[in-house]
């Protein structure tokens, strides 16, 4: 008899390692171990969001006849080590876990999926073997659509990596809104049309809302029992559990949202924290959706004319595109690419990070949607709160970590690449080739956030301007050797120069007041 481990991420039914057993002789495990839920502070969402879909995974499997061990948070493990205060779980790991059912059922060997963590993997490949004193055999993850191999082959030869030329080699090898060997509507990216304002043009339609069963009502309360000291809180945990609400969610923002989601992606609006965004990252991310069937989904409505061109291309973008690339770039470059600090940060992620109260307003307004939902979409991450954190020189570990803890769909092989790449320029410019820094014009003109701030917005060097504006060229400034040269950044550099010296030194005395004040705005 062989033991599939199933992982939080993996609960897609057709799972690698579910394709190797025989539901007839195998058995499968699931676990909730309080390592894997607290090595960062998880938001409370995210742990439920697991928690229940793993519990309703696990029903599933055993509806199609398997036979399934399921190993929840309180249960305890005979003869295991961990000891635990009174009242709250032990301290196992998967490791513990896995070793106590193998030698309750005598399994002969276990069979894991490739999970998506460098961590855990290393754990896998080099200590469980010996510690289970059995075969392990690990599969590949085939619900991606690139492979960590033929990943690595892309990059051959390259002297530089761009995600535009990785993303056309995805369209050419899924066909997705493919002409032949040309793509649909003569361009690969449409997304000059993608960078609107959001006045209320459209009505906005309300999130869906799902019926939570016994399952998941236990699920909260266990995690407002144990994890209450975590990020976020669950009065308004609105996440599907099951693989049917999720493919509710994903036809909904199909239906709903798709036709607009192009135009208004980049844009940002106080008070409505989802816009056109399709919130199925976090099911996509952990299984209960995979990538393909959700991009020909996508593809399907603008064959029916019901989503234009750019709202899908750029959708399916991102899900063949970025998050396929990001994926590589993470198992190419770990460990080490996670040590990187490439602009020498060495600021302390400011505490508002994690208690949301500042007097900047577009700030607060995305951790209210973190701290609220789990959730921010890509521009209130990137150029929000991560645009704040590089600007200010925040170290690129610390909010690597909060990034990775606050949000529903963050796992480390698309988080870290995303914010030591991508949002902190820690790489040296191996994930972009400029830093994605902005002032609080970009912000103003994506938004309604600056009518309603206590800072100013239109200038940067007196004691009520906008951080942003004032850190902004600060950064410009102290990273000048760096960048100057920059074919992209020519025209940031001559704007600086031009201005006048006074001009340059009270903004960057404003920022240096900023800086040594960071807890404080």
């Amino acid at each position: 008899m062989k033991l599939g481990l199933i992982l939080a991420d993996q609960l897609s039914h057709t799972l690698a390692s579910l394709r190797a057993l025989n539901p007839q002789r195998d058995a499968l495990l699931l676990a909730e171990v309080m390592e894997e839920a607290s090595y960062v502070a998880h938001h409370q969402q995210k742990i439920a969001l697991l928690f229940s879909a793993m519990r309703h995974f696990a029903a599933e499997l055993r509806q199609q006849g398997w036979t399934v061990y399921y190993h929840a948070l309180d249960d305890t493990l005979s003869g295991a080590s961990g000891s635990r205060a009174s009242g709250t779980p032990a301290p196992y790991s998967l490791q513990d876990v896995l070793q106590h059912y193998c030698r309750e059922l005598g399994a002969e060997a276990v069979v894991v999926t490739e999970c998506g963590e460098h961590r855990l993997q290393q754990q896998i490949d080099q200590h469980w073997p010996q510690a289970l004193g059995m075969e392990l055999q690990c599969y590949q993850d085939d619900r991606f659509i690139c492979s960590q191999e033929e990943f690595q082959r892309w990059t051959k030869g390259r002297k530089q990596l761009r995600m535009e030329y990785f993303y056309r080699e995805m369209r050419r090898k899924t066909g997705l809104l493919m002409d032949d060997d040309q793509p649909v509507g003569g361009q690969w990216n449409f997304d000059q049309d993608n960078r609107k304002r959001y006045n209320g043009e459209v009505p906005l339609v309300p999130r869906l809302m799902h019926q939570h069963d016994d399952i998941d009502q236990q699920v909260l309360k266990l995690v407002q029992q144990h994890f209450s000291h975590h990020p976020g809180r669950l009065d308004h945990f609105l996440w599907g559990t099951t693989r049917d609400q999720a493919l509710a969610e994903l036809d909904h923002f199909i239906e709903h949202r798709l036709p607009w989601f192009g135009h208004y992606q980049d844009a940002m609006k106080t008070g409505e924290h989802t816009l056109f965004h399709s919130l199925i990252s976090p099911y996509l991310n952990c299984g209960l959706l995979t990538p393909l069937e959700v991009c020909h989904k996508a593809e399907q409505a603008y064959l029916n004319n019901r989503a234009p061109l750019n709202a899908v291309e750029g959708f399916i973008r991102q899900i063949i595109g970025w998050r396929e690339y990001v994926r590589g770039i993470y198992w190419l470059h770990m460990p080490d690419y996670g040590e990187l600090n490439g602009l020498n940060n060495q600021r302390p992620l400011p505490e508002y990070y994690w208690h949301g109260n500042t007097r900047m307003k577009c700030m607060s307004e995305c951790f209210e949607n973190t701290f609220r939902h789990a959730y921010a979409h890509h521009i209130q991450r990137l150029m929000v709160t991560g645009n704040f954190a590089l600007l200010a020189g925040i170290i690129p570990q610390q909010i690597c970590d909060w990034y990775l803890a606050v949000y529903a769909d963050a796992y480390d092989w698309v988080e870290l690449p995303n914010t030591l790449g991508m949002v902190m320029h820690a790489d040296g410019g191996y994930l972009g080739s400029k830093p994605y820094a902005a002032s609080g014009n970009y912000i103003n003109k994506m938004s309604d956030y600056c009518k309603h701030c206590h800072y100013s917005v239109k200038t940067a060097e007196n004691d009520n301007s906008c951080p942003f504006n004032s850190l902004y060229w600060h950064f410009i400034q102290r990273h000048r050797p760096q960048f100057e040269r920059n074919p992209r950044m020519t025209m940031i550099y001559r704007s600086w120069s031009k201005m006048a010296e006074d001009k340059q030194q009270a903004i960057l005395a404003r920022a240096e007041q900023l800086l040594d004040n960071l807890n404080d705005l």
